[in-house]
C-alpha cells in the first residue's frame, strides 16, 4: 500500500512529514535535500508552453525574472478574480498555483519514500474563512491529491508539540508565518487536544515585516541618490530578496548591510535590529491585540496557561519572543523547530485519518495500523468564523443572524424552522455567511442555494433547515420537510468565491499534463 503525509502549505514555504515506523513524525526532504520548499513558482516557457520550476531554484530567480515567478499566492486563495498569466499565455487561478506546489511537494515526498501517496492532510491557517478553506481543499484535488482533511495550523503544531513534550496541561500556541497570524488556545489531557478557541489575522505575516523593512532600506538608498527603488518592478524584487536575507541575519546580529547597484552604481544601506523593530513595532503590536482579545473571549488569564509555543518562521525574530516572554511571564517552549512542527502535526493527523477511515485510501490501506506512539488521539478544534444567515428583520430588511458563534466546537450545527407562504411553493432561497456583525456589508457571504420544493405543499408547510460545520469547517445545508415527515436532501452551497465542478475538472485535466522541475 502506499503512505499518506502532511502537508504544511505555507506562504514563504511549505513542508512534508510522515509517521515513522517508531509512531513519531518526521519530515521529508525534498529532492534538494532540504526540509522545506519555497512556495515559489517560475513559469517557464518553451515553445509555446509551460514547464513550471518550484522551490529553492525558482525562489533564485524572482530577483531578475519577476514577471514569470509567482510567491505569497496563499494570500490569494478563495479570491476568485485572481489570475496570473503565463508568457506562454495560459491563465492560472491561484488553486492551480498552489496545485503546482502541492505536486512538488507530493512528487518529491515519493521519490524521498520510495512509495505513492495514497492521501494528505493539509493545513491552513485556523482564520481561514470557507472559501480560502474550500480553496485549499481543491488545490490537493487538482494536484492529484487525496486530501483526507484540511487541519488548522496551530492545532497540528499542538499535536507535535504534545506528542514530543508529553505534558498535560493549557498551552498557547502563537503562530506568525509568512503571510498570516494565528493565536490558539488549547487543552492537552493525555491523548486528547481540545482547543477553547482561536484568533489571528489571515493578512499579517512575515511578508508584512518584510515591507516595512523593504520602506526603510528604500528611503535611505533615496537618500543617498538612488531615486525611488520601489518604483521598479526589477529593483523591487531585488530589494524583497535581499531584505528577507537581512531580516534573518537581524536575528542574529544588531546590525547588517543590504547591497544594491541601481544605475550601474553600487549604494549601500545599513540597518540595525533596532531600527527593524522600530518600523515593525505596529504590526507586533497587532499580534498582541489578537492574543489579549483571545484571553478575553475565553475568559483566560496568563496564570491558567502552562506553555507558550512559538510556530512559524517569523517567530525566530527576538522581538517576538521577548514580547510573548513579556506578556505571559513564561519562557516559551523550546525543542519546536517552528519551520517544521505543522507538517510534522498533519503528518499524525494524516495516519489518524487513515486508521479511522480506511477507506479514504481505498481498499489496500484497510489493514492501516496506527503506531502506539500515537493511537487513542483525540482531536477537537473549534470553529474560527461565526456562520449565518440572512435573514428579514421586522421592517423588511435583510441582516445577518449568527447561528453558529465563533469558537464553537467543531462540528457544530443549527437548525430553524419556517413555513412556506404560498400554497405549492416550490423553492427557497437560503443564503449563508461568515462574520459576527448583524450588517450584511461587514460579513461575507459564502454561498447561496436556491433549494427545490416537493410539489403540493399547502402553504405554512413547516420546513426545518440545518446548517453544519464539519470538521474541517467547510459548511453543509441540509433541509427536512416537517409536514411529510422526510429529508429533501443535502444541498451544496453555490460558493461564489471558489470553482464550480466544471471548472475544477478543467484545473485538474489542465495541471495533470504539465510536467514540473
Amino acid at each position: 500500500m502506499g503512505r499518506v503525509i502532511g502537508i504544511d502549505l505555507g506562504t514563504t514555504y511549505s513542508a512534508a512529514a510522515v509517521l515513522g515506523d517508531d509512531g513519531l513524525p518526521e519530515i521529508i526532504q525534498n529532492a534538494d535535500g532540504e526540509t522545506t520548499t519555497p512556495s515559489v513558482v517560475l513559469f517557464q516557457s518553451f515553445d509555446g508552453v509551460d514547464e513550471p520550476l518550484v522551490g529553492t531554484m525558482a525562489k533564485h530567480s524572482a530577483a531578475s525574472d519577476p514577471d514569470n515567478i509567482v510567491q505569497f499566492v496563499k494570500r490569494n486563495m478563495g479570491d476568485p478574480h485572481w489570475r496570473f498569466d503565463s508568457s506562454a499565455g495560459v491563465s492560472y487561478t491561484a488553486e492551480e498555483v498552489s496545485a503546482l506546489i502541492l505536486k512538488k511537494l507530493k512528487q518529491d515526498a515519493e521519490l524521498a519514500l520510495g512509495e505513492k501517496i495514497d492521501g494528505a492532510v493539509i493545513t491552513v491557517p485556523a482564520y481561514f474563512d470557507d472559501a480560502r478553506r474550500t480553496a485549499t481543499k481543491h488545490a490537493g484535488v487538482i494536484a492529484g491529491l487525496n486530501v483526507l482533511r484540511v487541519l488548522n495550523e496551530p492545532t497540528a503544531a499542538a499535536l507535535s508539540f504534545g506528542l514530543d513534550a508529553g505534558q498535560d496541561g493549557v498551552a498557547l500556541v502563537y503562530d506568525l508565518g509568512g503571510g498570516t497570524f494565528d493565536v490558539t488556545l488549547l487543552r492537552i489531557e493525555g491523548a486528547r487536544f481540545e482547543v477553547i478557541g482561536t484568533d489571528g489575522d489571515r493578512n499579517l505575516g512575515g511578508f508584512d515585516f518584510d515591507n516595512e523593512l523593504m520602506r526603510l532600506v528604500s528611503d535611505d538608498l533615496a537618500k543617498q541618490g538612488a531615486g525611488d527603488v520601489l518604483s521598479d518592478f526589477l529593483l523591487s524584487s531585488e530589494l524583497r530578496e535581499k531584505c528577507e536575507t537581512a531580516k534573518r541575519a537581524l536575528s542574529n546580529v544588531e546590525k547588517t548591510s543590504v547591497h544594491m547597484s541601481v544605475g550601474g552604481k553600487p549604494y549601500r544601506a545599513t540597518v540595525t535590529r533596532a531600527a527593524f523593530e522600530e518600523a515593525t513595532s505596529s504590526l507586533l503590536r497587532r499580534t498582541r491585540e489578537l492574543v489579549e482579545d483571545l484571553l478575553d473571549e475565553t475568559g483566560y488569564s496568563w496564570d491558567r496557561i502552562d506553555q507558550v509555543v512559538l510556530v512559524g518562521g517569523s517567530t525566530r525574530m527576538p522581538m517576538v519572543r521577548e514580547l510573548v516572554t513579556m506578556m505571559s511571564g513564561k519562557t516559551p517552549a523550546r525543542g519546536v523547530n517552528p519551520d517544521e512542527a505543522v507538517a510534522l502535526g498533519a503528518a499524525v493527523q494524516a495516519a489518524m485519518e487513515v486508521e479511522s477511515h480506511p477507506e479514504l485510501v481505498g481498499s489496500e490501506s484497510a489493514a492501516y495500523e496506527l503506531p502506539a506512539a500515537v493511537s487513542g488521539i483525540e482531536v477537537s478544534d473549534v470553529t474560527s468564523q461565526a456562520l449565518g444567515v440572512v435573514m428579514l428583520d421586522d421592517d423588511g430588511k435583510d441582516y445577518n443572524r449568527v447561528v453558529i458563534p465563533r469558537n464553537a466546537p467543531v462540528p457544530s450545527e443549527y437548525s430553524q424552522e419556517g413555513g412556506t407562504v404560498i400554497d405549492n411553493q416550490r423553492t427557497i432561497n437560503v443564503q449563508v455567511t461568515q462574520g459576527d456583525d448583524p450588517d450584511l456589508d461587514f460579513v461575507v457571504i459564502i454561498g447561496s442555494r436556491e433549494i427545490p420544493l416537493p410539489e403540493g405543499l399547502p402553504k405554512g408547510s413547516l420546513l426545518r433547515i440545518t446548517y453544519r460545520y464539519d470538521f474541517e469547517q467547510t459548511v453543509h445545508v441540509e433541509v427536512h420537510d416537517m409536514t411529510n415527515r422526510r429529508s429533501l436532501g443535502e444541498f451544496a452551497l453555490e460558493r461564489v468565491a471558489n470553482m464550480s465542478q466544471e471548472d475544477l475538472d478543467a484545473a485538474i485535466t489542465k495541471i495533470r499534463g504539465i510536467d514540473i522541475e
